[in-house]
């Protein structure tokens, strides 16, 4: 469907106002009495060679799953000698010297629980945060990490602190198996 020129001027300035394609959609209908589908108005936007606007995404810094690490988490201390057993050493704390830390670095320990009571938790285990909070995580059967109980009511980590907890589990999760 082609649209005139004052209408076509419209959905430019729509578009170029952040308005995204559904919005553009529904001022179509309400302004000119023209219905066209998502994906005509998609096309309909790529034809006036228009960029949509990515509203930047808003990050929650209460949801740990979304947190990205920013570099590998060093390798724990495995015990020495004949007859040490691999698995022992995923199961004391993983944090690191907090001397050891590059600027703006948390110290994050995380543990995890040899037998898992937890139902409907893959693993699970303690945490205690760079400013001594400690919490119960679990890592539920679809791969979720959550926290069960928390030592402060209401607390939330810091970003540092998430993203260093992240970078912890992971290491001593993969050392475990998982």
């Amino acid at each position: 469907m082609a649209l005139t020129p004052e209408q076509t001027a419209a959905v430019t300035s729509w578009v170029l106002a952040g308005d995204n394609l559904s919005t553009v959609q529904k001022k179509l209908i309400e302004q000119f009495k023209v219905s066209l589908t998502y994906r005509d108005v998609r096309f309909l936007v790529d034809d006036l060679n228009l960029a949509l606007k990515d509203a930047a995404p808003k990050v929650d810094a209460s949801d740990l799953t979304k947190a990205t690490p920013t570099k590998p988490a060093a390798a724990a201390k495995s015990p020495a000698g004949p007859g040490a057993d691999p698995t022992d050493a995923a199961d004391e704390p993983s944090g690191s010297d907090p001397d050891d830390l590059p600027a703006g670095a948390s110290s994050v320990t995380v543990s995890v629980d040899k037998v898992v009571l937890t139902p409907g938790a893959l693993a699970s285990g303690d945490v205690t945060f760079s400013d001594g909070v400690t919490a119960q995580w679990i890592v539920d059967n679809q791969g979720r990490p959550g926290f069960t109980k928390v030592s402060q009511p209401g607390y939330r980590p810091t970003p540092a602190d998430g993203e260093a907890f992240m970078r912890e589990l992971s290491a001593t999760l993969q050392k475990r198996g998982f």
